[in-house]
């Protein structure tokens, strides 16, 4: 029985670039795989766990370890003469690739695709698909994002992560918002059940027979979920659940409340309200950072499973399903663990700002 391989002796200089090659996307990709084999091998992890995690082979693991060890890092992104494929596309042709792909867009298209890219360079597209796959480039894909530009940002975001990591004793934390205009959609014509070799179908289109909207209350200890769905989202309306969520809440126990800055929700109606009712307290998460409420998630995790596919004849039919999942949620509740905290949220937003503001000067943001 093989004998399991002793850790990798790395010199702290060693580790350093090694780490900074497996976090490329520019490097080719075997550069960028040994890399992280053998940082993965210096933990201590065995080298068949090493192959199964970067889909290649004991031995090829065995043989970057054996030539490191001799060579260091001077000859590591060499290829031995005779050893491996040799390679199809220059290298000339890829780094003209790459920097198309980060630095400019097809002539009147928001991004490049593989056969655009294909056509402008002179390869086939599916050498273009290797080549972002091995750097990790997707340009058909986009991500969303929003800075708060609230001025009270950091004090807003410690109030409400307080809360998760540190609740106050003899206390509840509540997350509220409402899922605002939610359609009951019926399909214009009957879907077809899943079977062997089909997958179930439905219409592209729908027929809109009204909306409701949920009003819902996580508490965050236990997952559990206070929801009622009424006709709108008015001042009255929230106070009205206001009144459910408070009768539903133990004497004795102050209520912290975190929710976003919707206007109903700093309505006169429901200040007035908070005078009458002095064990509840509200926090306000910053302006346009809504992830930062954790009932946000219990919302798409219900469209997700009980909205987007449903086929809804009216609105108490929709009604229903919503109660429907939220009993079922509630017979077994988990609760969302909040693990951030304050300061690395706060370097992460830095991050982002200082990124902004690189690619503004730099004439590369769109």
């Amino acid at each position: 029985m093989r004998q399991a391989a002793a850790a990798l002796e790395l010199l702290p200089g060693q580790r350093e670039s090694l780490e900074v090659i497996a976090r490329s996307s520019t490097a080719k990709y075997r550069e960028v795989q040994r890399a992280k084999a053998l940082l993965m091998a210096a933990d201590g992890v065995a080298n068949t766990k090493i192959a199964a995690e970067l889909s290649a082979t004991p031995k090829t693991v065995r043989a970057w370890r054996e030539r490191f060890t001799e060579d260091g890092l001077a000859r590591l992104g060499q290829v031995r003469p005779g050893r491996g494929r040799k390679p199809s596309i220059p290298q000339v042709t890829i780094d003209e690739v790459v920097e198309l792909t980060l630095h400019s867009k097809p002539a009147g298209e928001t991004h490049w695709s593989c056969r655009t890219m294909a056509e402008r360079v002179g390869i086939s597209s599916s050498e273009v698909q290797r080549i972002w796959a091995a750097r990790g480039l997707k340009p058909h894909l986009v991500d969303t994002f929003k800075l708060s530009n609230d001025p009270a940002f950091e004090t807003k975001l410690t109030d409400v992560v307080g809360l998760y990591l540190n609740p106050p004793e003899q206390a509840i934390v509540l997350c509220i918002d409402e899922k605002s205009q939610i359609q009951a959609l019926d399909r214009t014509q009957p879907s077809l059940p899943i079977k062997k070799g089909r997958a179930a179908t439905m219409t592209h289109d729908s027929k809109r027979n009204g909306t409701t909207t949920l009003f819902a209350a996580l508490e965050v200890a236990t997952g559990q979920v206070i929801g009622e769905c009424l006709p709108r989202h008015r001042a009255s309306e929230f106070v009205k659940f206001l009144n459910t969520v408070e009768a539903a809440v133990p004497a004795g126990l102050d209520v912290h409340v975190i929710l976003d800055n919707y206007a109903t929700h700093k309505h006169a109606t429901v200040t007035r309200w908070l005078a009458a009712h002095p064990r509840v307290h509200f926090h306000f998460t910053p302006t346009s950072s809504s992830w930062l409420n954790l009932v946000e998630r219990w919302f798409r995790e219900l469209t997700d499973k009980a909205l987007r596919r449903g086929v809804f004849p009216s609105v108490p039919d929709l009604i229903a399903a919503i109660e429907d999942y939220l009993a079922t949620h509630n017979d077994n509740p988990r609760p969302l663990i909040w693990t951030a905290t304050v300061e690395s949220i706060l370097t992460k937003v830095a991050r982002g700002r200082v990124t902004l503001k690189q690619e503004a000067n730099s004439g590369t943001h769109h």
